[in-house]
């Protein structure tokens, strides 16, 4: 059975997910794992379609140095005890720049397009490109296809899109992107099952998760999003401080003296819900914390939520629903509720029961505004549109070079 893998790699993990195809290019999740501690403590673990266990190993620093390396293990491990040789492999890529609206399969030549990227996405850029070059290098013939998270909001109408500052920066590429886009694409093609009412109408979905953002959607297309041309604006996150004064960044330059790449570093590894609490850069440890610091966090994350949903509402001229996705909007019962309570002036009317079952629908029948969870699936994206490209460019008899 043909395989295709998808690959999502950070600066010291790799997550991997293997999914089978079946008849008429139906997806079928058969594994997920994932390599943690790159260059630390490596350690891969993996588990099959149901959960049970299929891999728990510790491996020498030496072993797992750099990503390449985790990919090289994590390979070896399929091809050999799984018996898993990929058809293709699937590739999260966070910036997709103004030339990319949709996934493209992979050559050195759009490698090096997209590598002029990694200023705008320092996070994640230059470890996503990492495992692409490495079997571009190792497995030439093996299809590889880029699928990227500004993508979905391509079709923003200028005014969403612009800067108020000259044209020609415009042109250079200095425009309002947007992220996340294959967790609001995946939401938007799994909310007509759950609402379809809800659908086809006016929707802001909030990705909560170590990474934040929002998304106005109308129709399931992406009208407005709070990231704009990196993946810092917006919500407070993890580590990113979201929406900023220009003339902080300014001050931090000419009167704290800071470099431009230490202001760099600053904002993308020590502000946001860490840097506002000293204790944590984890809602799950804010929220067990008895520190009034990491109070004051959370309750700035939940005002710029609700804030930011009072900007979309108004870019959709109404609401029909609002939805929570990834690792907060997904588990928090208290960030979800708190987050309703400020909308409460939208007509949200959560459901505290519902709400706590983790249910798809947690208002209440009475609420103006409905509102769902709806789990994001980022991988299956990726897969879908690896299996797309993969049989679009398929000649009769395909002759690729299989390996994991």
């Amino acid at each position: 059975m043909d395989t295709i893998l998808v690959v999502n790699a950070g600066s010291s993990s790799v997550k991997f997910q293997v999914f089978a195809v079946e008849g008429e290019g139906r997806l079928w999740r058969q594994l997920k794992g994932q390599m943690d501690g790159i260059g630390s403590r490596p350690r891969m673990r993996a588990s099959g379609s149901s959960g049970e266990p299929l891999a728990d190993r510790a491996y020498a620093i030496e072993a797992v140095a750099d990503v390449p390396a985790a990919m090289s293990v994590a390979g070896a491990w399929l091809r050999e005890e799984l018996n898993i040789n990929p058809v293709a492999v699937g590739h999260r890529v966070v910036h997709g720049g103004p030339d990319y609206a949709h996934p493209v399969l992979i050559d050195p030549l759009i490698v090096s397009r997209l590598e002029r990227y990694v200023p705008l996405a320092p996070l994640h850029q230059p470890h996503n490109l990492a495992p692409i070059k490495s079997l571009l290098t190792n497995f030439p013939a093996l299809p590889q296809v880029a699928c990227f998270d500004t993508a979905f909001h391509r079709d923003h109408d200028p005014l969403a899109d612009h800067y108020a500052i000259p044209h020609q920066l415009y042109a250079e590429g200095i425009r309002r992107y947007g992220f996340h886009g294959l967790s609001y694409e995946y939401v938007a093609k799994r909310l007509p099952q759950v609402a379809p009412e809800v659908a086809i109408g006016r929707v802001i979905v909030a990705h909560l998760g170590s990474g934040a953002s929002m998304c106005a959607m109308r129709a399931g297309r992406s009208v407005e999003s709070t990231m704009g041309f990196t993946a810092l604006d917006g919500l407070a996150m993890g580590t990113r401080p979201g929406q900023i004064d220009p003339g902080v960044v300014l001050h931090l330059l000419t009167e704290k003296g800071m470099s431009a790449s230490k202001v760099q570093d600053f904002l993308y590894r020590d502000c946001g819900l860490k840097g506002l609490s000293g204790v944590s850069n984890d809602m799950r440890e804010l929220e067990t914390s008895l520190d009034p610091r990491a109070a004051f966090a959370i309750d700035y994350f939940v005002y710029r939520v609700g804030l930011n949903a009072g900007m979309l509402a108004a870019a959709l001229e109404g609401l029909d629903g609002f939805v929570f996705t990834a690792g907060i909007g997904e588990n928090s019962v208290s960030i979800r509720a708190r987050i309703s309570e400020r909308l409460a002036w939208l007509g949200i009317v959560l459901d505290p029961a519902e709400n706590a079952r983790h249910s798809t629908r947690i208002s209440r029948s009475d609420s103006r505004i409905p509102v769902f969870v709806v789990p994001t699936d980022e991988e299956l994206m990726i897969a879908q549109h690896t299996l797309t490209l993969l049989m679009n460019q398929r000649s009769p008899n395909p002759k690729s070079e299989r390996v994991s």
